[in-house]
């Protein structure tokens, strides 16, 4: 079907990636001159290397996708932080999310439906055990979701249960370009063993949305939601090029199964650019 050739689902795994400073700064290089000072400001090298792929992810993706030349490529961002394409495209509704934590970067597109992409690293909490570490998190979890949690069984399986609710919520809030201030407490999610997973917004469940878990690895985890247009928040509704969506361009996209993620080098994401 055409409109799947705006769907792509990409990540990189930073940790096989190690550049001189020379190497940085050439691929750094390819990036439009406004998009570096972001990437410079961190001061850790992983926290560099993490913004400057989440950049080449997005510049690499649209000039894959949509064959847009690289210096005619033009992504803004909301207030909220939400990146968006101000080229127009091909696809009623182009439009990606990145996101990055412990190894991995990652970007999600789609070409009606909204995405969001959320990546979590499963570290073990320091100085604190687990309970306490999510106990700094219930505020944000329904009733429903902290009894799964803490029921999960060993203090590992808590851990990940967790995560995988934290993810979602994420992937959520991100697909809509809703910022920090959004409440996390007014989603639920409901499951079958983690595969058929629904929301419930204020308490209503809605079937605009889907939702999908990846285990990347041992200790990372990633989900994708998708949903209709007409959820984006004011200011990124601005900029797509439709909400309406009929039902059956929305069901299209919500019942086609998602992929795995396809693993790319920094070096070939360069090399896709230069």
């Amino acid at each position: 079907m055409e409109e799947e050739a705006g769907v792509r689902r990409w990540i990189v795994d930073i940790t096989r990636w190690r550049p001189s400073p020379d190497q940085f700064d050439a691929a750094a290089a390819l990036l439009p001159s406004h998009e570096r000072p972001a990437v410079a400001r961190f001061v850790k090298e992983d926290d560099r290397k993490r913004a400057l792929v989440s950049r080449l992810l997005q510049y690499s993706l649209v000039h894959h996708v949509l064959r847009i030349p690289l210096h005619q490529i033009n992504i803004c961002r909301t207030p909220e932080g939400k990146p968006y394409l101000k080229n127009c495209s091909a696809f009623p509704n182009f439009n990606f999310n990145t996101s990055h934590q412990g190894d991995y970067v990652g970007i999600a597109s789609e070409p009606i439906c909204l995405v969001g992409l959320d990546i979590v690293s499963i570290s073990k909490p320091q100085g604190e055990t687990t309970t306490e570490f999510i106990s700094n998190f219930s505020s944000y979890l329904t009733d429903h979701e902290w009894n799964c949690i803490v029921r999960a069984g060993t203090s590992c399986e808590v851990l990940t249960e967790f995560y995988r609710y934290w993810c979602l919520k994420e992937a959520f809030v991100k697909a809509m370009g809703a910022g920090v201030g959004f409440g996390l407490h007014r989603l639920e999610f409901h499951h079958e063993h983690w595969t058929d997973i629904s929301i419930h917004i204020d308490g209503e469940v809605t079937k605009k949305w889907g939702f999908w878990l990846f285990k990347l690895d041992e200790m990372h985890l990633a989900s994708i939601a998708k949903g209709h247009p007409e959820g984006a928040v004011s200011s990124y509704k601005k900029a797509l090029s439709t909400v309406s969506v009929t039902e059956e361009q929305l069901n299209s996209a919500l019942e086609s199964p998602e992929e795995a993620f396809t693993l790319w080098t920094v070096e070939q994401l360069t090399e896709s650019m230069e």
